[in-house]
Formats: C-alpha cells, structure tokens, sequence
C-alpha cells in the first residue's frame, strides 16, 4: 500500500518541481527585461568574445521568457531542457566558475545554483524524453 500511494504521488512530485524551475528560469528572463538589463547583458557578452551580442542577449531573454511557459505547461520538456541546459552551462563558464563553488557565504557569486539547476533541468528532461519513449495503449 506504501508503494501504491509513492506512485501516485510520484508525477505530482515531478510536475511541482518542473513548476518550480519554470518559475525560476522565468524571473531570470522577466528581471533582466524589465530592469533594462538586455543592453548591457548583450555587450558584457560581446566583451567575453561572442558575436551579436544583444541579439544573443535578446534571444536568451525571450528564451527564458517564452519557453518557462511551456515548460510549466509541460509541452516539449526534453527539448527545451536541453535548451536550458546549455544557456545555464554556458553562464556557469563564463560568469559563476571564476568566482568558485559558493553563492554566499565561504564565497560569493558561484557556481552552486547552477549546478543544481543543470542536474534538476536534466533529471526533469529525461524523465519527460523517457516517457514519451512508452508506448501508449
């Protein structure tokens, strides 16, 4: 009976936590525009080598924005975990590894959060890639 009511409990657990990263990526891209962070996150890009710097800027911003809706909808979860995965990879390169592991406290500015973020965006993606790969009866 204890495993029964695990089960059923088990895609409630993974749609809150799904819920919960859509909500989190999304104030990313939500801040950055409406506090006029686009411009300046488009030419601190072009300063780490990167062409087109406001538009890469303005594309991961409606990313963020855009895709946090159907992730949270649950449409295209797999493909656009990975999407996700590399936007956050790439920003724990460049911005969070220099300063370390820690967010707060022995350091500051990190790579912690995104770590966690990139394993729950993966773990979330694969779950949804592996049961679109059931068949339905």
């Amino acid at each position: 009976m204890y495993n029964n009511r695990l089960d059923k409990l088990d895609p409630l657990l993974w749609a809150l936590l799904r819920l919960t990263l859509a909500g989190l990526l999304a104030a990313h891209g939500w801040a950055r525009l409406l506090g006029g962070g686009v411009v300046p996150f488009g030419e601190w890009l072009q300063t780490q080598g990167l062409p087109a710097g406001f538009y890469l800027a303005a594309a991961v911003t409606g990313f963020e924005i855009i895709a946090t809706l159907l992730y949270a909808a649950g449409k295209w979860v797999w493909p656009l975990s990975l999407g996700f995965i590399g936007i956050y990879t790439t920003g724990l390169l460049l911005v969070h590894a220099p300063f370390g592991w820690f967010v707060v406290g022995a350091g500051r500015n990190g790579m912690e959060y995104s770590v966690l973020l990139i394993i729950c965006l993966a773990l979330t993606g694969f779950r949804a890639y592996r049961q679109q790969q059931q068949p339905r009866y």
